[in-house]
C-alpha cells in the first residue's frame, strides 16, 4: 500500500457523516439539531458527548476528547489515521487512491499484505473446521466447550481448529491461489529438506493473534493429545508481521474497556483472557506465554497507566510477576498485585466465580506491589537475618526502577514502615543502587522523564483555558470568517469583505498574538494561507488536523452545549450574533486589543519600579502613558459600539 493521495482524503471527508460513524459505536438521541449520547470514553450516567451534523465534528465534555469522524476512530478504536481513513473508505464504498512510492517499499508493502491475506485466510479456514466440518466439531468445538467457554466468546475470540492432516492447510491455502513461499512465511507451513511442506499446526486448536487494528498477524495452536512428545502450545515464527515481542493477545478485544476504565490486568495464557473476558473482566491481556517486554508494556501504556497482574500461583508464577513488575515499574507503569492461591490459574478462578463474585475477588484481593513482594518472600526471609536483609534489598530494587522521584520516597517510607526498619537505611541502599552504574535504568529513567515532561507540557496546553477575549474572537474566526461585513472605525472609510479579513489585519497590523498556543497555530495557519491569497481556513479544515489536541479544542468552541429556549412565542426575539455581526466583530477585536493593551501596561510598571537610570525611566514613562492613552481611546470606541 502507498500513502493516499491528498485528493481521495478530501473525497473521503467530504463523504463522511460524523453522526453515522460515531453512531456506530455509541447509541445516539437526536436533540434538536445534534446528537447526544453517554461518553464513550469515560463512565458516566448523564449524557455530556455531543455529535453535530452541521459542523461534522464531536465533542465530549466528560473527557474533553473531540474533532472529527476520523478522530474518533483514532481514539475510540487506537487507529492510526491512514487505518481510520481507511476504515471510512470502505463504510462509503471509496476506492482508496495512492500515491507512487519507491520499489523497495512497493515490495515491502506488498510482502506484508500478502501475509496478512494468508492469515486472514487460515483464519477463517479454521473457524471453519471448527464450526462446520464433523471432526473439527467433535474435537476441537468440544474441547472449547469443556473449557467452559460459550459459542459467543467462540466467535468473539475467533477460535478455530486445524484438521489433522500434515498438509491440509497447505494444499487447501494453494488451491485457494496463496504462494507456497508466503504460505511459509507465515509460518503456517514449513519446507522440508525433501521439498515436501508439512503443516505447522495440525491436529491443534487455534488461537488467532491479532494486531492492535483487528489484523490476524499470528497464530497460536494448542494440541489436544496428551500421549506425544510434542509442545503443549506453539506460536507462529517471527515474520515481518508478526514480532511476539511487540504483541499482546486480547489487546484488539480489551483496547477500549481498557482506556474506558483505565486499568489493564495482565496475564500470561491465551485462555486466561477467554475465560476473564467472559465472565466480564473485559480488559485483559496476555503476554502468550512468553515472558513480558518493554514494547509489550508502552502499547499498554498507550491506553493507561494502571496495570494490574494475575500470574499463576505457583513458583513459576511468582518469578514471572517479579520480572514483569520490574519491567513495568522502569516504564513508569503503577502496578498492582492479585495474588492468587497456588494451583490456581487465571482460567480456574474465573470458571469458579460468577462475574459479580469475581469482580469483588478482585478487588479486595488486590495489593501493591511491594506487599505481594512481603508476602511472597517472607516465608523464607522470617527467621533467617541474611536472607531478610535480601528481601528488603529486593524490594528497594524495585523501588529504584520508578522514574518518578516522589512516588519513589513515599513507597521507600512506606516500606520503612512494613519492614520494621529506619528510613534512612532504606534512602541509603536505594541511592546505593541509583548510582550504582547501572546505565541502562538511568538511560531508561530519564527517556520516561523526557517523555512524561511532554506529556505534562501537552496536558498543560489542552487543560489551561485561553482569556475569554481569545474564545470569542477565535469561534468568529471559525464559524463566521468567511462571512460579508461592513464596519466603520472613526472617520475612516469603512472596511467591506469577510470578517477573518478584517481580524486577521488588525492583529498583524498591532503584531498581536494569542495567549493559547492552539489558538495561535490556528491563527498562523490562516494567515500563512490568507498571505498567500490561498482559500480561507475555516472551521472544517482545523476539524480534520492530526493533533487530536487541536481537534479537540476547535470542537469545543463549535459545540453549542446549552442551546436557547424558544422565545419568540411569547413574542421576545433574542438577537442572534449573526444578525449583528459586524458590530460584534468589531466589540471583540477591541476586547482582544484591551487585554493586551492591560497586559503591556502591567509589564511597562513593573519596568518602571525596577529602573533607577533617570534618562531611562523617563523614556519608559513615555511609553506608559502612551500606553494609557492608546488605553483610553479603546474604552470610548468599545462604549460607543456597546
Amino acid at each position: 500500500m502507498g500513502r493516499i493521495t491528498s485528493l481521495c482524503i478530501e473525497k473521503i471527508h467530504d463523504a463522511t457523516r460524523v453522526e453515522e460513524v460515531v453512531g456506530e459505536f455509541v447509541q445516539l438521541k437526536k436533540s434538536g439539531s445534534t446528537f447526544r449520547g453517554l461518553s464513550p470514553f469515560s463512565n458516566e450516567k448523564t449524557p455530556s458527548f455531543y455529535v453535530v451534523p452541521s459542523k461534522q465534528i464531536f465533542k465530549d465534555f466528560s473527557s474533553g476528547k473531540g474533532g472529527s469522524a476520523v478522530t474518533f476512530l483514532m481514539e475510540h478504536e487506537q487507529m492510526t489515521y491512514p487505518d481510520a481513513l481507511r476504515w471510512i473508505a470502505k463504510k462509503y464504498n471509496i476506492e482508496i487512491e495512492e500515491e507512487a512510492s519507491s520499489d523497495e517499499a512497493d515490495e515491502q508493502r506488498s510482502i506484508r499484505e500478502s501475509l496478512l491475506a494468508v492469515n486472514l485466510y487460515a483464519s477463517k479456514k479454521f473457524s471453519e473446521w471448527l464450526w462446520e466440518n464433523e471432526h473439527g466439531r467433535s474435537i476441537g468445538l468440544s474441547y472449547f466447550k469443556e473449557r467452559g467457554f460459550t459459542e459467543e466468546t467462540i466467535r468473539r475470540f475467533e477460535l478455530g481448529f486445524h484438521l489433522e492432516g500434515r498438509s491440509i492447510f497447505y494444499d487447501s491455502a494453494i488451491k485457494a491461489g496463496y504462494q507456497a513461499e508466503v504460505i511459509v512465511q507465515t509460518g503456517l507451513s514449513i519446507l522440508r529438506e525433501d521439498s515436501s511442506y508439512v503443516d505447522r499446526f495440525w491436529g491443534r486448536v487455534m488461537f488467532p493473534i491479532q494486531s492492535l487494528s483487528g489484523r490476524v498477524i499470528g497464530f497460536g495452536g494448542r494440541t489436544l493429545k496428551s500421549n506425544i512428545k510434542t509442545a503443549k502450545y506453539l506460536n507462529s515464527p517471527e515474520s515481518e508481521v508478526y514480532h511476539k515481542s511487540k504483541v499482546l493477545y486480547g489487546l484488539y478485544q480489551a483496547k477500549q474497556t481498557i482506556a474506558r476504565n483505565d486499568r489493564c490486568y495482565l496475564v500470561e495464557g491465551y485462555t486466561d483472557v477467554i475465560s476473564l473476558s467472559q465472565a466480564g473482566v473485559l480488559n485483559v491481556v496476555s503476554s502468550s506465554g512468553t515472558a513480558l517486554t518493554i514494547d509489550q508494556i508502552r502499547l499498554i501504556k498507550r491506553l493507561t497507566d494502571n496495570v494490574t497482574l494475575l500470574y499463576d500461583g505457583d513458583a513459576a508464577g511468582i518469578r514471572a510477576s517479579f520480572r514483569g513488575i520490574d519491567l513495568l515499574l522502569e516504564e513508569g507503569v503503577l502496578v498492582r498485585v492479585v495474588p492468587l492461591p497456588e494451583g490456581e490459574d487465571p482460567d480456574t478462578l474465573a470458571q469458579s466465580l460468577d462475574p459479580k463474585e469475581l469482580l469483588d475477588y478482585l478487588a479486595q484481593k488486590e495489593i501493591d506491589f511491594i506487599q505481594y513482594k512481603l508476602e511472597s518472600l517472607i516465608d523464607n526471609a522470617e527467621n533467617d537475618p541474611i536472607q531478610r536483609a535480601e528481601m528488603v534489598r529486593d524490594i528497594v530494587q524495585s523501588i529504584a526502577k520508578i522514574p518518578d522521584a516522589i512516588l519513589r520516597e513515599v513507597y521507600i517510607k512506606d516500606s520503612a514502615k512494613r519492614l520494621d526498619i529506619e528510613e534512612k537505611s532504606l534512602f541509603s541502599e536505594l541511592y546505593r543502587i541509583i548510582n550504582s552504574g547501572d546505565r541502562k535504568i538511568e538511560k531508561q529513567r530519564q527517556e520516561l522523564s523526557q517523555r512524561n515532561s511532554l506529556v505534562v507540557e501537552k496536558k498543560e496546553t489542552e487543560d489551561s483555558r485561553p482569556p475569554s477575549s481569545e474564545d470569542t474572537l477565535m469561534q468568529i474566526l471559525l464559524l463566521n470568517g468567511s462571512d460579508e461585513v461592513t464596519i466603520e472605525i472613526d472617520d475612516d472609510e469603512p472596511f467591506r469583505g469577510m470578517a477573518a479579513q478584517f481580524i486577521l489585519e488588525e492583529l498583524s497590523l498591532d503584531q498581536l498574538e494569542f495567549t493559547f498556543p492552539v489558538y495561535q497555530y490556528i491563527y498562523n495557519a490562516m494567515m500563512k494561507a490568507y498571505s498567500r491569497d490561498e482559500k480561507f481556513l475555516d472551521a472544517s479544515y482545523f476539524t480534520r488536523d492530526l493533533d487530536p489536541i487541536v481537534t479537540s479544542v476547535v470542537a469545543e468552541l463549535l459545540v453549542d452545549k446549552y442551546v436557547l429556549a424558544d422565545w419568540t412565542r411569547k413574542n421576545i426575539h433574542i438577537p442572534k450574533k449573526e444578525d449583528k455581526l459586524s458590530n460584534h466583530v468589531l466589540e471583540c477585536v477591541f476586547r482582544f486589543k484591551e487585554v493586551k493593551l492591560k497586559e503591556m501596561i502591567s509589564e511597562q510598571q513593573l519596568k518602571l519600579s525596577q529602573t533607577i537610570d533617570d534618562k531611562e525611566r523617563s523614556s519608559q514613562l513615555q511609553e506608559f502613558n502612551n500606553l494609557i492613552v492608546l488605553r483610553n481611546r479603546l474604552h470610548q470606541k468599545l462604549n460607543r459600539i456597546l
